[in-house]
Parts: C-alpha cells; sequence; structure tokens
C-alpha cells in the first residue's frame, strides 16, 4: 500500500490516526487537554512534517525527569518505552506528562475551587478541558483534562513540564482544603503509568480488534470527551487489566487516549503496532504534534500559556462552568470572572490569543507584532509552517481592538516586518467524533 503522510490523509487522500506517550491536553484534549507526551522520538524539523502513514503513534510514561524549569541536576527517568523508541530510531527528548487520582467527599469540592469547571454536571466517564489558577490573578498555572471515573473519583492528567510547580500547588491547596473543610480528598500520582494516543479516521478500525469485547465496547456510540475501562488483547494473547479508553486526543482529529499500567505500556504499543502495520500506523515524535495541535489551534502550556495568563485573555473562556459564571468559587473568580464582563461595565482584557497566517518566512515564538503604523502590539507564542495549508501559521497574544479575523499586521521575522493576517482558530476544521458520519 502506498504510504502517505498525516497531512495528506487530513487533506482526504487517506485517513490517519496517532498515538503518543502522554497527553498534551491539549490538548486537548482532552480533550485534551493536555497534551502531554513523554519522552517521544523526535524527528528533526518542524518545517516538513515527517513521512508517516495513516496512523501515527506516540507513547510514553509520566515520571520524575528535568524539565526547563527543573533542577538541571536532577539525572532523568526512562519511560516504559525508552528502549522501542531507541529500536525504531527515534531521538529522545525531556518532556511527558502526568496523571493524577482524586477521590473522596471532597474532590469535587477541591477541584472545583482551584479550577473554573462545572465538575457538577459532569457526567460521569465524561472529560472536560480545564485550567489550574493561581488566587487573586487568575494566571493558569496549568492546563488539565478532567474526567469523572465515579460519584467521587476524577482522573486528571497534567503536564510533565510543570510537575514540581504542579505537586506543590496541588499538595499545599489539599492541605488548605483540609484546614477548612470537612470533606476528605485523597490524592494519588500516577508515576508509573503510560499514556498512549491513537489518533486519526482509522483510529477505531485499528483499536477496536484488540479489545476483550468489540461489540460491548461499542466504540462507534463512545464519542469525543467520552471514557471506559476497556481490555486489550497483547500479541501473546493475554488479556491486559482494564485500561481507562478516553476519546479524544491533542490533534484535532479523532482518536483514543489509553491510561496503560508501566509493565503492560510496551505489549499495548506493540500490539497496535504489528496488528495494523506500518502503512496504517507509525511512531510520531513532538515535531508531528506540534505542527498538529498548532494546525488545531491547541495552546502549549509555557509557550502559549503560563501563570499571568488568565482563561479569558487566553480565548479559553469556554472552560468557565456556566453554574460558576453566577456562584464564582473558584481560584481567582474575583479577576476572571470581571474580565467576563463588556469594558464599558469594567471588564474585558487588554490582549487576546489569536492566530496568524505569515507571508514569507516562518514566525517563531517571540517575534514581535506590529501594527501596520509600525506600533508594537503583540507577540508570536507558537509558528511553524503548515504541512496541511502550504502556509506559515502562528498563535500568539495581540493587544485587543487589533485581534478581529481579516485584520492586516505584521510580523518582524529576521528584522524584516512580513505581512500577517488575523486567522481565526483552528485553522483546520476539527475531526473530532460526535456521531453522524464516520469518522474520516
Amino acid at each position: 500500500m502506498m504510504r502517505r503522510s498525516i497531512h495528506q490523509a487530513r487533506q482526504g487522500t487517506r485517513s490517519l490516526s496517532i498515538a503518543h506517550p502522554q497527553l498534551q491536553w491539549h490538548p486537548r484534549a482532552l480533550p485534551v487537554a493536555a497534551a502531554r507526551l513523554h519522552s517521544l522520538p523526535y524527528r528533526s524539523g518542524l518545517t516538513k512534517r515527517p513521512e508517516l502513514t495513516d496512523t501515527l503513534l506516540r507513547t510514553g510514561k509520566p515520571q520524575a525527569r528535568r524539565f526547563a524549569s527543573s533542577d538541571s541536576s536532577a539525572p532523568l527517568s526512562k519511560t516504559p518505552l525508552y528502549d522501542l523508541h531507541l529500536r525504531h530510531g527515534g531521538k529522545m527528548v525531556p518532556f511527558g506528562g502526568v496523571q493524577h487520582y482524586f477521590k473522596g467527599p471532597g474532590a469535587q469540592g477541591l477541584l472545583e475551587k482551584l479550577t473554573p469547571a462545572g465538575l457538577a454536571s459532569l457526567p460521569n466517564h465524561q472529560s472536560t478541558l480545564s485550567t489550574f489558577l493561581h488566587p487573586g490573578t487568575g494566571g493558569i498555572v496549568d492546563d488539565t483534562v478532567i474526567t469523572r471515573i465515579g460519584p467521587e473519583a476524577f482522573y486528571v492528567v497534567t503536564n510533565a513540564a510543570c510537575r514540581d510547580k504542579d505537586l506543590s500547588y496541588i499538595g499545599s491547596s489539599i492541605d488548605e482544603w483540609h484546614s477548612s473543610n470537612d470533606g476528605k480528598v485523597q490524592w494519588e500520582t500516577l508515576d508509573g503509568q503510560g499514556l498512549i494516543a491513537l489518533q486519526g479516521p482509522l483510529s477505531v478500525e485499528i483499536l477496536e480488534p484488540l479489545l476483550e469485547d468489540a461489540a460491548d465496547a461499542n466504540l462507534k456510540e463512545t464519542f469525543f470527551g467520552q471514557s471506559k475501562f476497556l481490555k486489550v488483547r497483547l500479541l501473546s494473547g493475554k488479556l491486559t487489566q482494564p485500561l481507562l479508553v478516553s476519546r479524544g486526543g491533542y490533534t484535532g482529529e479523532d482518536g483514543f487516549e489509553i491510561s496503560v499500567p508501566a509493565d503492560e505500556t510496551e505489549g499495548v504499543v506493540n500490539a497496535l503496532l504489528k496488528t495494523a502495520g506500518e502503512d496504517k500506523l507509525r511512531l510520531a515524535g513532538l515535531g508531528s504534534r506540534d505542527s498538529l495541535r498548532l494546525e488545531a489551534g491547541m495552546c502549549l502550556y509555557g509557550h502559549d500559556l503560563n501563570d499571568s495568563t488568565t482563561p479569558v485573555e487566553g480565548g479559553l473562556s469556554w472552560v468557565i462552568g456556566k453554574d460558576r459564571r453566577i456562584g464564582g468559587g473558584f481560584n481567582g473568580a474575583e479577576t476572571v470572572l470581571r474580565q467576563l464582563k463588556p469594558k464599558k461595565e469594567g471588564g474585558g482584557v487588554d490582549r487576546r490569543r489569536i492566530g496568524l497566517l505569515v507571508e514569507g518566512a516562518p514566525a517563531r515564538e517571540g517575534a514581535v507584532i506590529v501594527s501596520p503604523e509600525g506600533e508594537e502590539i503583540g507577540k508570536v507564542t507558537s509558528g511553524c509552517p503548515s504541512p496541511s495549508l502550504k502556509k506559515n501559521i502562528a498563535m500568539g497574544y495581540i493587544k485587543t481592538g487589533f485581534n478581529k479575523a481579516g485584520t492586516e499586521v505584521a510580523v518582524v521575522v529576521r528584522g524584516k516586518n512580513r505581512k500577517a493576517t488575523v486567522s481565526k482558530m483552528p485553522f483546520l476544521p476539527s475531526k473530532y467524533w460526535k456521531g453522524g458520519a464516520t469518522p474520516g
């Protein structure tokens, strides 16, 4: 069978699926979310999409690792798939995601204190993208995907690049919660857990044959944001323990993210690769992940979001639950809810996250955005050539008033002003499975 790239698949020549090592929500993610990838094989270059077939696989496990925000002297940990990636010619880089369980009578209340998510109405085995917020400022500590897995139980994925900060933030928040609330919270960080993402229109076709009971799993009726515990058959014929399989991903495509114990992670990946064959499924690294998530208009924490950015500035007002807009009660509510109000009522923000189409050389993170009169009005936070659109795309923050789609601006690239146009995001339509026509 003729091999196709993921972007050829996006353009309709064939279908694609991608699997990745850690959910980066997100993400979206997640849902996203959050996507977080961990110790992925990195195929060099964001200016050219690697020649991947119809399915891409990214895999790994969240562990204590060194990141730009961490102690550079700390030793790196290896994921369960480290050797597998090397056998496939992957180059390893420090990256990842962290998975958590929050359980107990106070779990929902705690998470609703730390995030603006409306969890009271979140159904069982449904996920939502959200943000951990700082008190007072409403700045984003990290983006996250929250999945309800029981009346008093939640599965949460965060960025490993924020691991130390997140663990400190969550730990101190739980201590504070217990000092003033009766509802106890049990918090578990799943340091030995792998997270595999299988993305694209062939995802069902590839995953379904490996399930213990495909008819009972009923993936066709498992929609974007929903999850199930399912057993996967390994190449040995042995069944895994029940794995949390969530429909979503950090690419804008249809797909699944599978949470797997460390001792079964490589077996699940090998079963997927072997059963699908390399004309349908291939490993993918951070280069492909980054261009995919940018085409889908998804943020990457530490670049497009940070501690000083609020959900409203970041174009994430939709993560604020309807009931939370009335009752508040979450960290930074006094700031975030004020920003939601019209400017004439003292609300609004000074900057907005926007997409850009850039002529000439691609604009990278840090590039200055200027008005036609030469005034500095913003900065690029992510940028790369889009293999699907054959155009240079970017994301960034711009002064309010210049954020309307179609507004002409310029981006300073290599000392020269390059013409750019503000664009709506996502740059490409999302293909999440919500029922209706067959995915792809």
